[in-house]
């Protein structure tokens, strides 16, 4: 079972999010959706995390600023629930102007002279109006493996990231994007030829592992345009011909304007690999995706695909496609062995960041007061008429 965890200052900047959104925080009866962190299995799942001030108001002095201040926060958080930021296994950075990338670069460096986690940078509208930075991360607790993969014929990483991290028998890789890992060349190419480029690095760093694509659990596939969308299926399924991971594909803003795609995959080896497809409201068996599965249940974790909430009933419906996409994630928990108590860390990707407030309310509904972490962020999605996707992970 997971442990709930409260982190100091880090449940300052949750409050800050939720408090930002009209009827929501600052004396509001409904509590505030998230928790800072929630521990379990040896990782500790830790909320998109803002710069903000002791008062919770966003610091002064733009993205530098900010990225010291969030950065700071989790490391005097850290300390107090057996980890610390140097444990760092996954992080994802959300800019909200991907031109502040070098500027988010030359601070977020000089917190890990070495071995720095695995990263995945995209541009996201925040929540809050003056955020520029928001980060996620998933920790491993003191005494754990933690060890950075690099494949042995690659050079360094453009950027302060390790293309894996490794703890016990799970393996955190970067966002990959298309370019060669002997030289740090992009290459060039259409939709589905970069995607085969991102895949082959994939392989080749979780080779250096000891793993293999078969055991990718979860997927997070960020392309600059969702026009794209059907150009990556093609490649895909070639690395993913049987039981695919979990995934969820979003539109969001790359780092450089000759990427059209960034993956970020997480591979578990040695225990038992199921796949789960989501049961049909009435009860009878769901019809699998060539291109993902709903859930992949692996020893103690469930990883689930981003669901959605779209159809005819809830068009231009935050709340009605929320509640529907926590519909078929609770059917797909049950048909998993889980429930609720079990999720512990979330993703909400928001078309439209000022219809957060509409999204927590049947957001909430599911979880009583033991809410999962949490990062809401405003991406594309790539159903026209989608207004909201949530991916979650659960442990037993």
């Amino acid at each position: 079972m997971r442990q709930a965890t409260a982190m100091g200052m880090l449940v300052l900047a949750t409050v800050v999010v939720a408090a930002a959104q009209p009827g929501v925080g600052q004396g509001a009866a409904a509590p505030v959706p998230l928790r800072a962190a929630v521990s379990a299995g040896g990782l500790i799942y830790v909320s998109g995390t803002l710069g903000t001030d002791e008062n919770g108001r966003i610091v002064p002095g733009g993205i530098k600023a900010q990225t010291r201040a969030i950065l700071d926060k989790l490391s005097r958080s850290l300390a107090q629930v057996r980890s610390g930021i140097d444990r760092a296994a996954s992080v994802t950075v959300y800019l909200k102007n991907v031109s502040d990338f070098a500027a988010m670069n030359e601070v977020y460096a000089t917190y890990w002279p070495k071995d720095p986690p695995a990263r995945t940078t995209v541009g996201a509208n925040l929540v809050v109006p003056d955020a520029l930075v928001e980060i996620s991360m998933v920790t491993v607790a003191d005494g754990s493996e933690r060890r950075a993969i690099h494949p042995a014929d690659w050079v360094k990483a453009a950027s302060p990231y390790s293309y894996g991290i490794k703890s016990g028998d799970t393996l955190f890789l970067a966002g990959l994007v298309s370019r060669n890992g002997k030289d740090n060349s992009i290459v060039l190419g259409d939709i589905a030829s970069q995607t085969a480029t991102v895949l082959d690095n994939a392989s080749a760093i979780l080779a250096a592992a000891g793993m293999g694509l078969a055991d990718v659990v979860s997927s997070r596939v960020y392309i600059g345009d969702t026009a794209l969308f059907e150009g990556i299926n093609v490649a895909y399924r070639r690395y993913f011909p049987k039981d695919p991971p979990a995934r969820a594909t979003v539109g969001a803003g790359l780092t450089d304007p000759h990427y059209l795609i960034e993956i970020a995959l997480t591979a578990v080896k040695g225990a038992e690999r199921r796949p789960i497809t989501t049961p049909n409201a009435d009860g009878t068996p769901g019809q699998a995706n060539p291109n993902l599965s709903s859930a992949i249940r692996v020893g103690s974790r469930l990883y689930l695909s981003g669901m959605l909430g779209n159809g005819p009933a809830t068009r231009d419906d935050v709340k009605g496609q929320t509640g529907e996409a926590l519909a078929r994630i609770g059917r797909t928990l049950q048909a998993s062995g889980f429930d609720w108590n079990h999720v512990v860390d979330s993703t909400v990707f928001l078309t439209d960041v000022s219809r957060f407030a509409g999204m927590n309310e049947p957001y909430r509904m599911p979880f009583g007061t033991l809410f999962p972490a949490r990062a809401t962020v405003g991406v594309g999605l790539v159903a026209p008429d989608a207004l909201v996707e949530i991916m979650m992970t659960a442990v037993r």
